[in-house]
């Protein structure tokens, strides 16, 4: 007789109506029943939630609204159900569960990981925001925390977190970050004075939420990825790069001492990094996950970022090398500047503006918790406010 020894991973996944969420239902959906989702939140979208309910059958749910609040208790009343950001904190605290699944854009989701890791539980972290505004305070949890642990969803994260073990962290000479250019490649900074928030929104490789395809436009989404990648795998920002990959197809690369170049590569689908983040240290084939056809790749090219109009990664640059709160003030100053932009409140190049404007007044604060953090952001997020929704 043969004994099968399967163990069923049990996922909450928070922001599970945003683009990562829904992607990571559909990787569990295909799985062959090896993982089990016993929470989920979402924000404003109940309607979306609700099928997930539906069809998922958590024990925890949290939802944005007090109007999505109501309509699901009505549906569900014996559900475990939570109402706004304190309710992303609340599934965290849960000890019933393996992974947490972090897609929550925004601040929002640095607390709820930060009780992940103190549960320690492992993070599949799709939330940039809480490397760049909080990493070293994340990572002394983590030293503090040993059985815990990060595995970036991220697709550029993740490709390193693949390409690194091909050696050893003290073999790496550099980290080579790769981007699409987003939706304005090759645009100079007179033709986007005036651009749309409908064109900002036509990303061409990826389908992402508004916020981060804003975010991709103005290469901000680069500039957060490096402080990210800075915080993640310890490597100086001197030996960080970003190169422009139009086509997508290698996430990011390694180059070590020998001069030898570990990249991973695969189609722009978000599936494969979050099904890494669930089964690592294991692959697992699935049917949700779609193949690369090197046949249909006719050129792979790399250029230099625009740095002169796409202010957005050397900003990050100088927050991540000032350091303490001031990646903070960026993070916090760009997430309000990319909402007052898609409210149609400012022009796109008033981005960049608001961002050096925030840090140029900041004096950077020593992290000793996530309520130092909490202070900053709201206080960046109340003087953009103040000064530039009109």
């Amino acid at each position: 007789m043969f004994w099968i020894n399967f163990y069923l991973k049990k996922i909450i996944i928070l922001g599970s109506t945003g683009s990562i969420g829904t992607n990571a239902l559909e990787v569990v959906r295909k799985s062959n029943e090896k993982f089990q989702v016993v929470g989920l939140s979402g924000h404003r979208n109940h309607k979306l939630l609700l099928e997930q309910i539906r069809e998922f059958q958590p024990k925890y749910v949290s939802v944005g609204t007090e109007e999505g609040y109501e309509i699901i208790k009505k549906e569900f009343p014996n559900i475990e159900l939570y109402c706004k950001d304190e309710g992303l904190k609340e599934l965290a605290l849960k000890d019933d569960y393996d992974i947490l699944l972090t897609a929550v854009s925004g601040a929002i989701g640095i607390e709820a990981t930060v009780e992940g890791i103190k549960k320690g539980k492992r993070i599949a972290l799709a939330n940039k925001e809480t490397m760049v505004a909080a990493g070293p305070y994340i990572n002394k949890l983590l030293k503090e925390n040993p059985k815990a642990e990060i595995v970036p969803v991220d697709s550029e994260h993740s490709a390193i977190f693949q390409s690194l073990l091909g050696g050893r962290r003290e073999e790496v000479r550099k980290i080579i970050i790769t981007a699409s250019g987003g939706t304005f490649r090759g645009k100079k900074r007179e033709e986007l004075k005036d651009v749309t928030v409908e064109q900002a929104l036509k990303h061409p490789n990826w389908a992402m939420g508004k916020k981060i395809t804003i975010d991709s436009s103005t290469l901000v989404n680069k500039g957060l990825e490096v402080i990210e990648a800075h915080e993640l795998f310890g490597v100086s920002y001197e030996d960080i790069e970003v190169l422009v990959h139009p086509q997508s197809i290698i996430h990011s690369m390694v180059e070590f001492k020998d001069r030898a170049v570990i990249a991973q590569l695969g189609a722009p689908d978000m599936k494969l990094p979050i099904q890494y983040a669930f089964t690592y240290p294991e692959r697992e084939a699935s049917s949700a996950l779609e193949p690369l056809d090197f046949t249909k790749v006719s050129t792979l090219t790399f250029e230099k970022p625009d740095h002169q109009t796409f202010k957005g990664i050397e900003l990050a640059f100088k927050a991540g090398k000032i350091g303490k709160t001031m990646p903070a003030v960026l993070n916090a100053a760009n997430e309000v500047a990319v909402e007052l932009f898609l409210k149609g409140k400012i022009k796109f190049l008033t981005i960049y503006e608001i961002i050096e404007k925030a840090m140029e007044r900041h004096i950077p604060l020593e992290i000793d918790g996530v309520e130092i953090i909490k202070k900053v952001d709201s206080e960046t997020r109340e003087w953009v406010y103040l000064n530039y929704e009109v």
